[in-house]
């Protein structure tokens, strides 16, 4: 006879923390600009957490205590940051697309990261609060958060992308409701500078034309139809590759960079992922030695309504491959559509470990 499994006060306080790892995960994404510093600031939360699990008095909700405390853990780290992330656009002017030498390579701790989308979107919700999700992750709007004061950029994200009311903010933060509205108004016009805030832009099309988008890029990608692929960008779109600083800007300069430095891209193959809300796809370039394709790069798209805007290629593949559940490599024959549909079904893997 199969005894039943004893569900311990230990384990039921592990499944009822980790019900919100994702939410927080995207907080601290959003605080931090780094998803492997949010996972670590997560875990953190987490153990800090269990270990004052019993002195929980449930004055507050588990949810809004879980966030004061991710909030002092992600103040902690921005206080021992000797820097906030960027990206390449905020580091210098553009270059000539002719330069062999992609410039300046970088720590992994200067730049804006990416994010897969399930590891910090809910699948499911109010539909304008979807859409507050998507694009409070792309990664201009994560890029000019960090230009604000960790309080302010607190505030904005737990008003503006969270919904949480004046009073709820200030109780968490340990501010008054003046101070909170005080906050929100100057973060907002600092962002107004550097990109537009999430409810400014939730009118963006939403996954059906995301997808579309995407497809027509990997087209003319795939194809290095240059033609074509101009022909969706913006007048100042700009192409950039974290590590290096280098960055290109103009669809003309964008074509006449992969047509010089960047001309072994040329038949690669794609796997569409979903990441930071954006049109995203893991890069294959073409082996000559050993046959197949091996990761080149993680490539997110940014778009307004009707163009593309900004294409980063994120060249760690050992790091972020793995992570959006893509091979490092696609040999003849594993390009297919049970390879799409799988890389893009599997992108929200993240480590999820209870405390």
């Amino acid at each position: 006879m199969t005894q039943a499994t004893q569900v311990t006060p230990v384990d039921a306080v592990a499944v009822e923390l980790d019900r919100y790892r994702s939410e927080l995960t995207g907080f601290c994404y959003r605080m931090l600009g780094g998803v492997f510093d949010a996972d670590d600031a997560v875990q953190e939360t987490m153990l800090r957490a269990w270990r004052a699990y019993d002195r929980f008095e449930g004055r507050a909700s588990l949810r809004s205590w879980l966030y004061r405390i991710a909030t002092n853990v992600c103040f902690d780290h921005l206080g021992s940051a000797a820097h906030r992330r960027e990206r390449p656009m905020g580091l210098g002017a553009a270059q000539e697309p002719t330069l062999e030498n992609f410039g300046e390579t970088l720590a992994e701790d200067r730049w804006v990261e990416p994010v897969p989308d399930d590891a910090v979107l809910p699948r499911e919700g109010d539909p304008a609060q979807v859409a507050v999700g998507h694009e409070s992750i792309r990664l201009a709007f994560v890029a000019a958060l960090q230009h604000l004061p960790p309080r302010q950029r607190a505030v904005l994200v737990l008003r503006e992308v969270l919904r949480w009311s004046a009073a709820e903010t200030a109780d968490l933060l340990d501010m008054s409701v003046a101070a909170v509205n005080s906050a929100l108004q100057r973060a907002r016009a600092t962002l107004d500078e550097k990109a537009p805030t999430p409810e400014a832009t939730a009118h963006t099309p939403g996954e059906a034309w995301r997808d579309a988008m995407l497809e027509r890029y990997l087209d003319a990608f795939e194809r290095y139809d240059m033609d074509a692929l101009v022909a969706l960008l913006r007048e100042d779109a700009h192409l950039n590759m974290p590590p290096y600083a280098m960055w290109v800007r103009g669809p003309r300069d964008i074509a006449a960079w992969m047509l010089g430095p960047g001309a072994e891209c040329r038949g690669s193959r794609c796997v569409p992922v979903r990441a930071n809300g954006s049109p995203a796809f893991g890069q294959y370039r073409p082996d000559p030695v050993r046959g197949g394709h091996f990761a080149w790069g993680l490539v997110v798209l940014e778009t307004d309504a009707d163009q593309v805007t900004g294409i980063t290629t994120f060249l760690d593949v050992a790091s972020w491959f793995p992570r959006f559940g893509l091979p490092l490599r696609l040999d003849d024959g594993t390009h297919d559509d049970a390879t799409h549909h799988d890389a893009a079904d599997d992108g929200g893997l993240s480590r999820s470990s209870a405390p």
